[in-house]
C-alpha cells in the first residue's frame, strides 16, 4: 500500500476529525479569496476616484488577514495533530519512519488544500460579488459588480495553501522526531493539575480591574490624567492586563473552590461541572486572558472605524460646506466657469457673490481660532448680511445678530466652541486704519468658507473668518483690501469631481487664489473611511472566529480526553439529560467571562474617549451596542456548537 493510498484511507476512516480541519481550511480560503479578489475587480476599480489608495489599503489589509488565517488554521491543525499522536505512534511501531509520516501528512494537507481551493474559490467568488456590492453601498456609488475569477487572487490562496502544507509538515516532523514513542501513546492521558488559589489574590484581581475601570471612566480631562498622565497610563495597563490574568487564574478558581465548599455542592450536578473546570483553569488562563484583551481591541477598532465612517458624512460637510467656492477671477474667467457649470450635469441651486475685508490680526489669533497654524495668514472680515444670506441658503440655524463692534469667530473644527456671556467677551484688535477692537461674542464650530482644497491634494488650509456687524463692515470698507468670492450650491455635488478639476484649472491660474470644492474632499474621505470600515469589519470577523476557535478547539480536545470519565459516570447511572446540563454549565463558564470582560473594556473606553466627544450624533451609542451585540452573538453560536459537539464526542466509545 502506498503512502497516498494510506492517506485516502485515513481520511475515510476519520472523516469527522478531518471534516473539522477541512472546514477550517475552507473558511480560511473563502475569506482570503473574497477579500483579495476585490483588489482585482475591474468594476470596483472603475468606480473609484482614488484607485492607488484603495489597492494599497487592500494589499496591506490582505497581509494582516492572511496572518490571522494562518493562525486560525494552524491552531485548528494543532488540535488535529494532538488527536493523532497515538496514530503516529502506531505507524512508527509498524515500521514507518519519520520522513514517511511527514510525507503522508503533507499529502493529506495537499488533498484537503485542493478541496478547500475548489470549494473556497467557488463560494468566495459569490461572496466577493456580495461584499463588492456592500463596499459600493458604503461609498454610496451606484456601480454594478459582476462575478469574477481573478488570477492574482487564485494565485494568492494557492500560495497560502502550499505555505500551510509546508508549515504543517514541519510541525509533524518536530512532533514525530522529538517525542518519545511512549509519549505519543499516552499523550492524551496527561492530566492538568489544579492551580492553587487564595482569597487575597482573587480580591486583588477585582481591585486591579476596578482601578482600571475608574481611571478609564475619569477621562483624559480629569485631574488624575492631566497631572499624572504617565502614571495613570501605566496603572491602567497594569490593571487591565494583570487584573484580567488574575481574574481567570485566581478569581475563577477561588469562585469554584467557594462553590465546592457550599452545603449544596453534592446536590444536583454541581460537583460534576465544577470539578472538571478546576483542573482546566491552569491550561485555560493564558488563552482566556488573551481572548478577553484582544477581543476588546478588535471591538474598539471596529467601533472606532464605524464611528469615523458615520461622522465623515457630516464632517465633510462641516469642513467644506460650499459645493464650489472660489475667489473671483474677473468677468471673462467667471463667465467661462458659469458656462462649465451650466453645461455639466449639476444644476445650480443657488449662486451668491460675497466679499471680505482682508486685514491682519494684532491680537494673537489663538484667542479666536483653535490651532491657528491651520489657517491662512491674516484675517477675513465678513458682513453679517452676507453671512446670514448664505446660511439661509444652506438651511442651517447658525444665523447671528450683531451690533456695533461685536464679532463672531468661525473656528471650524474647534474642540471648545464658546458663547461668551456679557462682560466676559475677549477683545480682539485688527489692523484697520489706526486699529479697531472687536468684542468676541462667540467662537463657533462652523465655517462660512471651508477649507481650501485641491482636486489632487485634498485639503490645504482654512480661511480665518470673522463675522462682524453691518455697521462695522461699512465703517471699515474703505480702510482694508477686499476679496470677492463666487459661491455655488449644486445638485449631486458629491459626484462633481470632473467639474471641480475643470473649475480649479481656471482658478489656479491666479497664484494664491482661494478655491474650495465639496467633491474634492468627499470622494477621498468617504472612500478612505469606507475602506477602513470594510477592512476592519473583515479583520474583526476573522479575528473573532480565530479567538472563539481557541476556546472551541480547546474544549473539543478536553472532550476527547474526558470520554473515559464520562463512560464511567454513565455506568454509575448518570443519564444524558444530566450530561447535557453539565456540559452547558461547563462550557458557559469558559465562553462567557472572556467575551463579557472584553465587552466591558471596549464599551468603557469607547464611551469615555469617543462617544462623549461626539455627542452631536445621538445614534452612535446604538451603533456601538449593535457591534458589541454581533460579537456576543458569534461567541454564543460557538458556545452552542461546542456544547453539541462536546456531547457527541463524549458519547463515542473511548
Amino acid at each position: 500500500m502506498s503512502l497516498f493510498d494510506l492517506t485516502i484511507r485515513n481520511v475515510k476512516r476519520n472523516f469527522r476529525l478531518y471534516s473539522i480541519y477541512l472546514t477550517s481550511m475552507i473558511i480560511g480560503v473563502i475569506i482570503q479569496y473574497t477579500f483579495s479578489s476585490l483588489m482585482y475587480n475591474g468594476d470596483i476599480i472603475d468606480a473609484l476616484q482614488n484607485r492607488e489608495l484603495f489597492q494599497t489599503g487592500i494589499a496591506i489589509a490582505s497581509v494582516v488577514i492572511f496572518l490571522f488565517i494562518i493562525f486560525f488554521i494552524l491552531y485548528a491543525n494543532s488540535f488535529f495533530m494532538r488527536q493523532r499522536k497515538k496514530e503516529f505512534g502506531m505507524y512508527l511501531l509498524y515500521g514507518l519512519n519519520e520522513k514517511q509520516i511527514v510525507r503522508m501528512v503533507f499529502y493529506e494537507t495537499l488533498v484537503m488544500g485542493a478541496i478547500s481551493l475548489v470549494v473556497g474559490i467557488l463560494l468566495g467568488s459569490l461572496l466577493s460579488k456580495l461584499f463588492g456590492m456592500l463596499l459600493m453601498n458604503l461609498m454610496q456609488y451606484e456601480q454594478p459588480i459582476s462575478i469574477s475569477f481573478p488570477i492574482g487572487s487564485m494565485a494568492t490562496v494557492t500560495g497560502a495553501i502550499l505555505l500551510i502544507a509546508l508549515i504543517v509538515s514541519v510541525q509533524s516532523y518536530i512532533l514525530v522526531n522529538r517525542v518519545q514513542l511512549t509519549e505519543l501513546f499516552h499523550a492524551k492521558q496527561k492530566a492538568e493539575k489544579p492551580v492553587r488559589v487564595s482569597a487575597s489574590m482573587a480580591i486583588l484581581a477585582l481591585l486591579l480591574l476596578g482601578m482600571a475601570f475608574i481611571l478609564i471612566c475619569s477621562g483624559v480631562n480629569s485631574t488624575v490624567w492631566k497631572d499624572y498622565g504617565t502614571i495613570s497610563l501605566i496603572a491602567t495597563a497594569v490593571g487591565v492586563i494583570l487584573g484580567t490574568y488574575l481574574f481567570f487564574r485566581q478569581f475563577a478558581g477561588w469562585l469554584l473552590q467557594l462553590i465546592s465548599r457550599g452545603r449544596k455542592y453534592h446536590e444536583g450536578n454541581t460537583v460534576l461541572w465544577t470539578s472538571s473546570l478546576r483542573f482546566q483553569i491552569r491550561g485555560n488562563t493564558l488563552n482566556l486572558t488573551f481572548i478577553s484583551l484582544f477581543s476588546a481591541v478588535i471591538m474598539m477598532l471596529l467601533c472606532f472605524v464605524t464611528i469615523n465612517y458615520k461622522v465623515q458624512f457630516e464632517a465633510v460637510g462641516r469642513n467644506v460646506p460650499n459645493h464650489l467656492a472660489f475667489e473671483s477671477q474677473g468677468p471673462a474667467a467667471n463667465g467661462k466657469i458659469d458656462q462649465l457649470i451650466e453645461s455639466s450635469d449639476h444644476n445650480i441651486r443657488y449662486h451668491l457673490k460675497s466679499e471680505a475685508l482682508v486685514t491682519e490680526a494684532v491680537t494673537d489669533r489663538g484667542v479666536a481660532f483653535d490651532n491657528p497654524e491651520y489657517y491662512i495668514p491674516g484675517l477675513w472680515l465678513i458682513s453679517q448680511k452676507d453671512y446670514n444670506e448664505l446660511i439661509g441658503q444652506r438651511g442651517d440655524k447658525e444665523q447671528v445678530e450683531l451690533q456695533g463692534m461685536e464679532a463672531v469667530a468661525l473656528s471650524q473644527g474647534s474642540d471648545f466652541p464658546k458663547h461668551y456671556k456679557a462682560g466676559e467677551s475677549p477683545d480682539f484688535t485688527v489692523q484697520a486704519g489706526e486699529g479697531k477692537t472687536f468684542k468676541l461674542t462667540a467662537k463657533l464650530d462652523y465655517a462660512y468658507l471651508g477649507w481650501a482644497t485641491d482636486p489632487a491634494l485634498s485639503m490645504d488650509k482654512k480661511p480665518p473668518v470673522f463675522v462682524i456687524s453691518d455697521e462695522a463692515y461699512a465703517e471699515l470698507s474703505g480702510l482694508s483690501e477686499k476679496k470677492s468670492f463666487e459661491i455655488y450650491g449644486l445638485s449631486d455635488a458629491k459626484n462633481a469631481e470632473d467639474l471641480s478639476k475643470e473649475v480649479h484649472a481656471i482658478v489656479s491660474q491666479t497664484k494664491g487664489a482661494y478655491y474650495s470644492s465639496f467633491a474634492d474632499v468627499y470622494s477621498k474621505q468617504i472612500e478612505s473611511s469606507s475602506l477602513m470600515l470594510f477592512a476592519a469589519g473583515f479583520l474583526a470577523l476573522i479575528a473573532t472566529f480565530a479567538l472563539a476557535s481557541v476556546i472551541y478547539f480547546k474544549q473539543l480536545r478536553e472532550a476527547t480526553e474526558e470520554r473515559q470519565q464520562y463512560a464511567i459516570l454513565r455506568k454509575m447511572g448518570i443519564d444524558n439529560r444530566q450530561f447535557r446540563s453539565v456540559i452547558r454549565k461547563q462550557q458557559l463558564f469558559v465562553f462567557l467571562p472572556p467575551i463579557v470582560l472584553g465587552m466591558a473594556f471596549s464599551w468603557t473606553i469607547i464611551k469615555s474617549y469617543i462617544l462623549d466627544s461626539v455627542s452631536d450624533f445621538p445614534e452612535l451609542p446604538g451603533i456601538v451596542w449593535s457591534i458589541i451585540g454581533v460579537f456576543f452573538l458569534i461567541y454564543l453560536l460557538f458556545y452552542a456548537s461546542s456544547v453539541n459537539l462536546y456531547y457527541r464526542i463524549i458519547n463515542q466509545n473511548p
